[in-house]
């Protein structure tokens, strides 16, 4: 299923933004002071720019509301918070790779309208039990302008669905691959394992030569060192690693072992819950890995499931959702009508299932966006769905025949499938990140000063 299921880490990006309201539920701790410069009493201070990326800057301003965001997330973590110029800095490396790839998704007609924006706020809003006025009251008591709060929520669905086209639709995944996976799983000792672990990356260029190369290592190396002097890993991770996740401690969460690199697994196999590893080298850098701790699978057991397929339109520039409620709604009458679901999916649907005349398989609960799966379990088996909004676009959902029975081994064959694709995506996305840097023109005017 290319196109929903890829969202389930979509939703977990996005996640970490509820602990931006947390702080409104407890006393409010001193804040950082991420100004750059502190104006003087009663004088308002002047922006201005600290990064030119490609056509688009960053300003002074932007940089400090984002480093005050972090700052609190890392408190409520219960992490230290590093030196507020390592944090800045650090911040800005992460502003301008989302930058580079807000401006290509933008470029390339990707576009999220305001209804997702809300949508997906007030999700977050649920999550947290409060109402949009309470989250709102919220966010602005911890220093969080609702507005920037509200762009970059736009920019991480953006983002979302960028890494989903260029990356995660362009992984296959063989027959071959899962029955490998499926051998490994059975044969090695950490098959059946799951591994909570926390991640640092110090990233290396492609075409860098051996005095840049020692220059990252040396880095890493500090970064060992300060942890093993007794620095907590969030604040490490959030001075010196170049991963995505920096800035939330480098927390991956609970991966499988198929899901990670041997090179991990091999130094995870030698580690005890709360140890760090060694500097590991691999094509995109140098990596340390924290094991926090480690679990057998659950079993598959018996599963109720739902074969289904769609229809599915996206946002284009120049559309807008009402045309595309409309259209599927037109697509919609001209199926009751008689036409055949498959042949109009192949003709309309925008979704890499069209071929296959918008056929999604035997879908288990939980794999696919609340949105859809809510729509999707109202139908009665043949029946086709209104117009159903998700965070990909329109769909028109119809219930093809659902079953209840024993899925041991179709589910491991499908969670190999889906092992395999992840440890795939996750390689493919930090090579494609590192070229679109590298691409980019990129003026760190902080580090000038």
């Amino acid at each position: 299923m290319n196109t929903l299921r890829p969202l389930l880490r979509t939703v977990a990006l996005l996640a970490s933004v509820a602990a931006a309201v947390a702080l409104a539920q407890a006393p409010s701790p001193p804040r950082l002071d991420t100004r750059l410069t502190p104006p003087a009493k009663g004088v308002v201070p002047i922006d201005r720019i600290v990064a030119v990326v490609n056509d688009d800057v960053i300003t002074a301003i932007e940089l400090a509301e984002r480093t005050q965001l972090v700052a609190g997330q890392l408190r409520r973590g219960g992490g230290q918070v590093p030196p507020a110029d390592a944090l800045q800095r650090q911040v800005l490396e992460r502003m301008i790779n989302d930058l580079v790839q807000v401006q290509m998704a933008r470029e390339t007609g990707i576009r999220v309208d305001d209804a997702t924006v809300e949508k997906t706020i007030q999700r977050i809003a649920d999550d947290n039990s409060m109402s949009m006025t309470a989250f709102r009251q919220a966010l602005e008591r911890d220093g969080i302008r609702y507005a920037r709060f509200r762009e970059d929520m736009r920019n991480e669905v953006l983002l979302a669905r960028l890494r989903e086209r260029e990356v995660e639709n362009a992984v296959v995944v063989t027959d071959a691959e899962v029955e490998t996976e499926l051998a490994r799983a059975a044969k090695e000792r950490g098959g059946d394992a799951e591994f909570n672990l926390q991640h640092i990356l110090v990233m290396v260029q492609q075409q860098a030569n051996p005095e840049q190369i020692e220059v990252r290592r040396r880095r890493a190396l500090q970064a060992l060192s300060e942890l093993r002097k007794g620095a907590t890993f969030a604040e490490i991770s959030a001075t010196y690693s170049d991963a995505p996740d920096a800035l939330q401690g480098g927390n991956l969460g609970w991966r499988a072992a198929g899901r990670l690199p041997a090179l991990f697994l091999e130094a995870l196999e030698r580690l005890k819950p709360g140890e760090v590893s060694d500097i590991l080298r691999s094509p995109n850098g140098f990596h340390i890995v924290k094991l926090l701790d480690k679990r057998s699978k659950e079993k598959a057991a018996a599963v109720s499931q739902t074969r289904a397929r769609h229809i599915l339109l996206r946002a284009k520039e120049g559309s807008n959702e009402a045309e595309l409620r409309e259209s599927l709604a037109r697509l919609r009458t001209r199926i009751v009508a008689g036409e055949d679901f498959a042949e109009l999916a192949r003709v309309h649907s925008e979704d890499g299932t069209a071929q296959k005349g918008g056929d999604l398989g035997w879908i288990s609960p939980g794999e696919t966006v609340p949105e859809f799966e809510r729509a999707m379990n109202a139908l009665g088996s043949g029946e086709i769905s209104q117009p159903v909004q998700s965070p990909f676009g329109w769909h028109l959902v119809q219930v093809l025949e659902r079953r209840t029975e024993d899925m041991s081994e179709d589910r491991r064959k499908l969670a190999a499938r889906q092992t395999v694709r992840s440890r795939k995506a996750d390689e493919a996305y930090q090579d494609w990140l590192r070229q679109m840097r590298d691409r980019a023109f990129v003026e760190n005017r902080l580090e000038e000063r």
